[in-house]
């Protein structure tokens, strides 16, 4: 069977990886082309369009490039009509994958989404679209399927793909990985910056303002795969840091504390068990308008799962040195960790088991099965 995947961004490229390798395990005859990154290349299929070239962060940056991004959608459209796939996987990516959706449905191509957009965060009257364009959509959050059911939407909850993704991965020895990088023998505070160009300049300059003051822990850039060294070099400076591209996971294995920009790497953070600091500065114009439209009380995930505050966050304003100063001192601190675990050990609870990916391939095959 065919199938047309689109995902964005680095996190929607590792799920689409995971779903594909499972795909592919089910369907012996599966014929995938997709919309990714390097991980779901390397699984196989065909290439469209790289979520590199789709990387914009915030009302503002997505409406300076409004032009390309229609660009993309029509692209996109003329290049699912031609593939004429058995079904259409969504990945996240709301503001793009919703608006082919729509398009999908009134050319009866049949519809998956899995991971679903955040309108439990905002503008929930999307659900309404959800409903009209989606045939099936497959949610990895547990307190999803309640709002959903609100609605009157069933939805399948099928558990949280980073605890495979984690569970999987190539286990690294931690003085080998120290004596690849050149690292030093004292301990690791991990940097999360986030991945496209504006977040990261709005973020890595504060977080590195901390390195004097706390000069007996070795500070790591964890790079994002869409950036290069240059860019990174720009900010870093004379600065004494190190920086490891694409590691994202092995650097978290052997660090002891963490500062990461707001989104899915917070909670890959927890998932590690490291304690950490959450950071988010937007635009002036694209925070604003949020702040009117986003009413949730927390803006990481492991805040949002537990429903209360596991982890701080620094948003916006807040986020300045003397404050992130202040909150990696108090994750340092034996006490305060003690507590972090324990509550990232009920949050891994909350998430459910192994096997997320194979549950969404599992269902996507057998609904396409049943329809014939």
């Amino acid at each position: 069977m065919k199938y047309y995947i689109i995902a964005g961004e680095a996190s929607g490229d590792l799920h689409g990886a995971n779903l594909m390798k499972e795909l592919y395990v089910q369907d012996k005859t599966a014929d995938i082309r997709f919309w990714g990154g390097d991980l779901m290349q390397a699984v196989g299929g065909n290439l469209v369009s790289h979520y590199k070239e789709r990387a914009f962060m915030g009302f503002f940056e997505v409406l300076k490039n409004l032009s390309k991004v229609l660009g993309f959608i029509k692209f996109c459209k003329k290049d699912i009509a031609a593939f004429n796939p058995d079904v259409i996987i969504f990945i996240d990516n709301s503001g793009f994958n919703l608006r082919v959706a729509k398009w999908a449905r009134e050319n009866r191509f049949k519809t998956n989404y899995y991971i679903s957009p955040q309108v439990w965060a905002s503008r929930a009257s999307r659900v309404k679209d959800i409903k009209r364009d989606i045939d099936k959509l497959f949610v990895i959050l547990p307190f999803e399927k309640d709002f959903y059911k609100k609605y009157n939407y069933e939805v399948a909850f099928v558990g949280h793909p980073l605890i495979d993704a984690i569970a999987d991965r190539t286990q690294v020895s931690e003085a080998g990985f120290r004596k690849e990088h050149k690292l030093s023998n004292k301990k690791i505070i991990a940097l999360l910056p986030g991945s496209r160009k504006q977040e990261i300049t709005k973020m890595l300059s504060v977080m590195l303002s901390l390195v004097d003051d706390f000069s007996d822990y070795q500070f790591v850039i964890a790079g994002a795969p869409s950036q290069d060294f240059s860019f990174y070099q720009e900010i870093i400076g004379q600065r004494e840091v190190a920086f490891i591209n694409n590691k994202t996971y092995d650097l978290l294995s052997v660090s002891y504390a963490a500062l990461v920009a707001s989104g899915t790497a917070t909670l890959e953070t927890a998932l590690f068990k490291i304690p950490q600091v959450v950071c988010y500065k937007g635009g002036y114009i694209s925070y604003q308008i949020a702040r009117r439209i986003i009413t949730l009380k927390f803006i990481s995930l492991v805040n949002l799962i537990m429903d209360k505050e596991v982890v701080k966050e620094l948003i916006q304003d807040d986020f300045n040195t003397k404050n992130l100063k202040a909150e990696l001192t108090n994750i340092l601190e034996a006490s305060y960790r003690e507590k972090m675990f324990l509550h990232y050990f009920d949050l891994e609870k909350k998430l459910g088991g192994k096997g997320a990916s194979k549950n969404v391939a599992t269902q996507i095959v057998a609904g396409l099965k049943s329809s014939y």
